[in-house]
C-alpha cells in the first residue's frame, strides 16, 4: 500500500519502544510509518489491518519471534515484504529468518539512509543483506553450513540459554555475562551447565569451538 505521494508504507515490529521511536524518526521524511508492534500477536494484527509495503521485523519477540509473525500472515498479505532488522548477526538467526520468509536481513548498526534504501529495494522484490550476513546465506545454500544440524542442536536450548551460550563462547566471564543479561552469576552457572549437558560438551573451550564451527559467534 504505497501512499499517493509514492512513499513506501512500513510497520515497525520491535519490543523496544525507544528503538521503534528512533527508527520512526529516521524514516519520517522518506517513509510512511503506518504502525508499530512490540510482540507477535500485536504484530500479526497490525500487518493484517494495515497491509504495509514492508514490515521491519525484529528476530526475537515476545510470543514466538519474527518467524512466527511471518508464518501467521505471509499467505494472507502476499504483497507485503519482510525485512529483518535485528541486533543479532548470528548465522542461525539470519538463515532461520530467511527460511521463514524474510526478503532481507540487516543489523541495527545500519544508518538511516541505508535503511531507507533497503526498504525500497525489498519493496521492489530485491533481497537485501548487510555485507557480512550475505555470506551466511550463500554458505548455507552452498552446503558449507549444516543448517539442519544447527537448528536441531539449538532447538534443545531455551532462548536464555542461547544468549548465555553465545556470550560464553565469545569469551565473556560469568560475571560479565551476568551484567550483560541482568541475571545473577549463579544463574549464569546454571545455564552454562545446562547448555554443556544438552550439547554434550565438557568445557567452555569446546563450546567456543562448537559455536565457531557453526558461525554462531
Amino acid at each position: 500500500m504505497t501512499t499517493p505521494e509514492g512513499r513506501r508504507t512500513v510497520v515497525i515490529v520491535d519490543d523496544h519502544a525507544m528503538f521503534r521511536t528512533g527508527v520512526r524518526a529516521e524514516l519520517a521524511d522518506h517513509v510512511e510509518v503506518l504502525g508499530e508492534a512490540a510482540d507477535v500477536d500485536t504484530a500479526v494484527g497490525a500487518v493484517l489491518a494495515l497491509r504495509p509495503d514492508v514490515v521491519l521485523l525484529d528476530v526475537h519477540l515476545p510470543g514466538g519471534g519474527g518467524v512466527e509473525v511471518m508464518r501467521r500472515v505471509a499467505t494472507r498479505v502476499p504483497e507485503t515484504r519482510f525485512l529483518a532488522l535485528s541486533v543479532s548477526d548470528a548465522a542461525e538467526d539470519v538463515i532461520g529468518t530467511i527460511r521463514g520468509g524474510a526478503r532481507g536481513y540487516v543489523t541495527k548498526t545500519i544508518t538511516g539512509p541505508e535503511l531507507v534504501s533497503a526498504i525500497d529495494r525489498v519493496a521492489d522484490g530485491d533481497a537485501v543483506f548487510s555485507p557480512r550476513l550475505a555470506g551466511f546465506v550463500l554458505d548455507a545454500f552452498a552446503g558449507s553450513i549444516a543448517v539442519a544440524q544447527v537448528d536441531e542442536d539449538l532447538d534443545r536450548l531455551t532462548e536464555r540459554e542461547r544468549e548465555v551460550m553465545r556470550l560464553i563462547a565469545r569469551g565473556y566471564a560469568y560475571k560479565e555475562v551476568a551484567g550483560e543479561l541482568f541475571i545473577s552469576v549463579k544463574t549464569v552457572e546454571t545455564h552454562v551447565s545446562s547448555v554443556l549437558r544438552k550439547l554434550q560438551l565438557s568445557s567452555r573451550h569446546e563450546l567456543t569451538r562448537w559455536a565457531s564451527e557453526r558461525r554462531l559467534l
